[in-house]
């Protein structure tokens, strides 16, 4: 991709950097997947990171849902 533009590449990809930090790594049900918390106790898919194809398929973990948690201390 190529952007021409007079602006500076800071304020054009600014939201890009400050949503990365936002993600978080969980684990549900054996599933690995990067979430975005949208409160205390739930939070939206970002993406899957699964090698099971099987996973994929499962409209439950679809990047979109929600999925409510319980926080767990090691």
């Amino acid at each position: 991709m190529i952007i021409y533009s007079a602006m500076p590449l800071e304020l054009i990809f600014q939201n890009d950097h400050q949503e990365a930090y936002e993600h978080t790594e969980v684990q549900l049900n054996g599933v690995t997947m990067l979430v975005q918390p949208c409160g205390v106790n739930e939070a939206r898919i970002v993406r899957l990171i699964s090698p099971n194809p099987y996973d994929y398929m499962n409209p439950n973990y679809a990047p979109g849902q929600k999925i409510y948690f319980r926080p767990q201390f090691e």
